[in-house]
């Protein structure tokens, strides 16, 4: 058993145009490889990563306090402390978080570790493959790239 006090582990700060939140990797702290586990805090009126779904990697969110809105295939649904909402590795799985609260959400998300993988991120038209370490791998990878979903190579050339 690996044993990690949360509160040890280091925030990390992601802070872009699109998304605004923090990020506490408990899994890795633990030395965990096969099962992923963060901690996430976002604040009022701040979104999580882009809207996507996995194709290897299932993920589960828990959330722990605040409330805000679950972006979803079918549309949004509210999320509040004591909520758990379960995204499978297909297009039924795709999620943004969205706190649309005066407060911060804390939340914990929890996913496989498989790879490769290829994350769809349908709004952006794009697609990211990971081989050598899944997403949120600490693990260099042998090959990473984002591409544009309607990409094509002629095979023979």
């Amino acid at each position: 058993m690996e044993h990690v006090d949360g509160d040890d582990v280091e925030w990390s700060d992601y802070d872009t145009e699109a998304a605004t939140f923090r990020r506490r990797e408990l899994s890795a702290a633990a030395g965990a490889e096969m099962l992923g586990t963060s901690l996430y805090e976002l604040p009022a009126g701040e979104r999580s990563w882009p809207y996507h779904y996995h194709t290897a990697n299932a993920e589960a969110m828990y959330v722990l306090s605040g409330e805000g809105q679950v972006r979803g295939p079918d549309g949004e649904v509210t999320v509040s402390a004591g909520d758990y909402c379960y995204f499978p590795a297909d297009e039924s799985g795709g999620h943004r978080i969205v706190n649309d609260s005066d407060d911060a959400l804390r939340y914990l998300m929890v996913s496989t570790m498989v790879e490769p993988d290829v994350t769809i991120y349908p709004e952006k038209e794009t697609f990211g493959v990971y081989v050598g370490a899944p997403p949120g791998g600490r693990g260099g990878r042998d090959f990473e790239g984002y591409y544009d979903i309607d990409s094509t190579v002629d095979y023979w050339e």
